[in-house]
């Protein structure tokens, strides 16, 4: 195992990547520019798209993806000629909260059939703290034949990806890596340096490692819970919750969180990953959880919100029209896994109101096979009783509110401005029924 590194450098062993998605490919392209790279994914949507320049998750762009050599390939054969393995697949929640752990227990099948003596598997997919060592390691045992901590070794790096974030991408975080032991720590806090130019930091264990990982994500769920618990309170007192927060922050230690729909594959998933393993032990997390049912019901409670402002403006519900300006989780990206707006839709669709779908970053496809939902063509489409911008796009804020009242069914334009994408008191003078958290 001493000359794996060596290996790697020389171009004669290759790195595995398992899992292509907005963790895996951009850490695949960067490893890419120092050594030989396997790209594996069981979507062969995926590998071709890639192998033809196509970059759905836009965190790589097409010109980076065109020249790079990683070799692009859904058959897990291929995996026999790596050495150094790294798994990025997915870990959601079922639909009881609790951890799906299926995309990383069945990438770890993969890689155990096709595991090589001398090789080492590190784990990047966020888990709680445990599942390498007592999940995955008996899985790639058994799968392999082989016997860990002598045939081949594990570690763990937990990835830190910001889908849309173009500062703060994989060369440019610091990278926590992990291992079984001294040896293992040592090779994949070399292996990564290959391309981390911020640094690694070398955790003690790979359970310190998994823990600091999902409270990464759980500390900023928290954190947005109580600004969405601050916002529902300063909405009955009439308060601006925007406003608050701007003279609040002239304060040098106070954190800039804002309210918000918490979704994705990582803020709204994590947390559970951390409060199942606490009440697996024992201990039933009060802050933790509190905060996850304030942001789980905060898709409701918008819904709730824009129903009180059409009646303020004399709407007919049943029947009104609702346009949603936005449907990713998050702004500026294709990802519309775990959103939250979908809340939102569903809660007005208890309601009666006829709910219609508008995202320029979004692929129509996509939002068809997870939600049934057909997007529309503004163009073609000008008449609601309503509009609801649930995602904070940089293309929606050219968007003018005068010209905006062209899409309205009459004078009384009633806007759900969920982020904050427009000036409150300037749509108030325009005559809007403005509402935001």
């Amino acid at each position: 195992m001493k000359n794996l590194l060596e290996g790697l450098i020389n171009k004669q062993d290759s790195i595995a990547v398992i899992g292509l998605g907005y963790v895996g490919l951009p850490l695949a392209v960067s490893f890419s520019k120092k050594a030989n790279v396997i790209g594996f994914d069981i979507s062969r949507k995926k590998v071709e798209d890639y192998k033809n320049g196509i970059d759905s998750t836009r965190e790589v762009g097409t010109e980076k993806l065109k020249n790079s050599s990683i070799n692009f390939t859904y058959s897990d054969k291929d995996l026999k000629n790596a050495r150094f393995h790294i798994i990025a697949v997915p870990t959601p929640i079922a639909s009881d909260k609790t951890p799906d752990l299926r995309p990383v227990t069945g990438a770890s099948t993969i890689v155990g059939k096709n595991l090589q003596r001398g090789s080492i598997v590190v784990y990047e997919s966020t888990v709680y703290p445990g599942v390498t060592e007592d999940i995955c390691v008996p899985i790639l045992e058994k799968e392999s034949g082989l016997k860990c901590g002598i045939d081949f070794k594990v570690g763990y790096s937990p990835e830190r990806i910001n889908p849309g974030d173009k500062e703060h991408t994989v060369e440019n975080i610091t990278k926590i890596v992990s291992g079984m032991d001294e040896e293992s720590l040592n090779i994949i806090a070399d292996v990564y340096s290959m391309v981390i130019k911020a640094g690694v930091y070398k955790a003690e264990s790979i359970k310190v490692a998994e823990a600091a990982k999902v409270i990464e994500n759980t500390q900023r769920d928290i954190n947005i819970a109580f600004m969405n618990e601050l916002s529902i309170i300063f909405n009955r007192m009439g308060i601006d919750t925007e406003a608050v927060l701007k003279a609040a922050q002239t304060k040098w230690n106070f954190l800039k969180f804002g309210p918000g729909l918490v979704g994705g594959h990582c803020i709204g998933v994590d947390p559970y990953y951390l409060t199942y393993k606490a009440e697996e032990l024992g201990y039933h997390p009060q802050v933790i959880l509190s905060g996850r049912r304030i942001n789980d019901g905060m898709g409701k409670y918008v819904a709730e919100n824009t129903i009180k402002q059409m009646i303020k403006a004399d709407k007919q519900i049943k029947g009104a029209k609702a346009l949603v300006m936005g449907i990713t989780f998050k702004e500026n990206v294709p990802d519309v896994r775990n959103t939250r707006v979908i809340d939102i839709i569903n809660e007005l669709k208890e309601y009666g109101v006829d709910v219609f779908v508008h995202d320029p970053e979004a692929d129509k496809e996509e939002v068809k096979h997870e939600y049934g939902i057909d997007m529309i063509d503004l163009e073609k489409n000008k008449c609601f009783d309503v509009i609801i911008f649930g995602v904070a796009h940089d293309v929606f804020t050219s968007i003018d509110l005068e010209s905006m009242k062209g899409f309205f069914c009459n004078e009384k334009f009633v806007l759900i401005d969920v982020k904050a994408v427009f000036n409150r008191q300037e749509a108030l003078e325009k005559g809007y029924f403005y509402w935001r958290l």
